[in-house]
């Protein structure tokens, strides 16, 4: 007997190679897809140094878009940030569009002269960032409340500084590789 008198069998194989060809090229496609290198920013100006900028009280405007792109709620947040040393901490006071408060307490560490560390109540282990030119590039994971559930939801943050005063900030929501929106803000010194 041979596997030609079993069509189901070819099928299922067929099927096989087919789900097996698709996975391959979105790994693909995934790899192509790699994070920019914050150090592509080493020459940029000005140089972005978190404890001086992220000192005093800060004002910052945002938004929450889906991933179709609509703007789902906005936010102002007052951030107040001090350092002793190497040690940051920025408390966060969000208010949102929709009259909901939050409030994160940040503690970063500058661990080197280009990367940092943080944590906070509500993030999930700790945050790594890498500094370089104007630039500083933050991931983590943040525990997110939604529907009466709490999802383990990863941020890429780019935070980009303008001026002396002014710095934009756009951060990619994502579970399990899939982009649920993006956070876009500016910050301004007082």
């Amino acid at each position: 007997m041979t596997i030609s008198r079993f069509p189901w069998f070819q099928c299922r194989v067929a099927r096989g190679l087919r789900a097996l060809l698709a996975a391959l090229v979105v790994a693909a496609m995934l790899a192509g897809c790699a994070a920019v290198d914050p150090q592509s920013y080493a020459s940029e100006k000005p140089v972005l140094d978190l404890p001086t900028y992220f000192n005093g009280t800060l004002v910052g405007h945002g938004m929450f878009q889906s991933r179709s792109g609509k703007v789902e709620r906005r936010f102002v947040v007052t951030i107040d940030a001090r350092w002793e040393g190497n040690v940051g901490t920025l408390d966060e006071r969000f208010v949102w569009s929709d009259g909901e408060k939050q409030r994160r307490v940040w503690t970063i560490t500058r661990v080197d002269a280009g990367t940092y560390t943080g944590t906070a109540d509500d993030v999930v282990g700790v945050a790594q960032g890498r500094a370089s030119g104007n630039a500083l590039y933050w991931t983590y994971t943040l525990a997110l409340p939604v529907s009466g559930r709490i999802w383990h939801v990863r941020f890429d943050d780019w935070m980009y500084l303008i001026d002396d005063k002014v710095m934009l900030n756009t951060a990619v929501m994502s579970k399990w590789g899939i982009r649920l929106g993006q956070v876009t803000l500016s910050f301004s010194r007082k």
